[in-house]
Formats: structure tokens, C-alpha cells, sequence
């Protein structure tokens, strides 16, 4: 019998507490926040991995990888723009206004993993 589903906010504390652990910091506008961890959790209950909700899934984890949340593209994206692609993560000099908040995060998912 499968599990119950986490709810949105259950799902931000244990996501919180990992990102912490992991030295990321959760972007504080509940706007952006919230609806992304429910699609995140729409993934995760559709795919069975929590796939970044703003790009399009494969549904194979092996082939997801990439694009499972934290992605391993939010590293260069916080060092270089502040934010992850998503927004769901920024650095503190996102927070401390130190970066241009306007700029765009390009895609770095190279075309041949995008599934179409």
C-alpha cells in the first residue's frame, strides 16, 4: 500500500532541512516557493522522483538525473546569477541585494538530455 502523501508544507521542512545541511538557502517568497514543492511533488508522485517542476521530465530517473531537485545545475547557477533556474534556491547575495535580481538564468540542460 503506498504511502500518504506529503503535503506542501511537510514536504518544505524536510526539503528545508536538507537544503541547510547542503549549505542552500530556500528562496523566502512563499509566491515562488510554494508552488514549485508542489510541483515537485506532483513529479515525485507522477515519476516517483522529484524532477525540477520548470523543465519537462523524461520520467526515467536515470535519464532525470540531471533535473532531480537540488539539479546539478543550481551550483554554477547561484555562483553566477544568484538563483537556481527555478528560483527555488538563491545565495545570500541574492538576499543582501549584491546581484541584479532581474537577470535572466539561462537553460544549461544541454539539448541532447531534453526529452521531447
Amino acid at each position: 500500500m503506498p504511502g500518504k502523501q506529503m503535503t506542501v508544507e511537510e514536504y518544505y521542512d524536510v526539503l528545508e532541512t536538507y537544503s541547510t545541511r547542503r549549505g542552500l538557502i530556500f528562496n523566502p517568497d512563499d509566491e515562488i516557493v510554494m508552488p514549485l514543492l508542489k510541483g515537485l511533488l506532483a513529479n515525485k508522485s507522477r515519476y516517483g522522483h522529484a524532477s525540477c517542476p520548470c523543465r519537462l521530465a523524461c520520467g526515467e530517473r536515470e535519464k532525470d538525473q540531471d533535473v532531480i531537485c537540488p539539479c546539478v545545475y543550481a551550483d554554477p547557477d547561484l555562483r553566477e546569477y544568484g538563483k537556481c533556474y527555478c528560483e527555488l534556491y538563491v545565495s545570500q547575495d541574492y538576499l543582501d541585494e549584491k546581484i541584479d535580481r532581474t537577470l535572466h538564468v539561462p537553460e544549461r540542460r544541454p539539448a541532447e538530455k531534453m526529452c521531447w
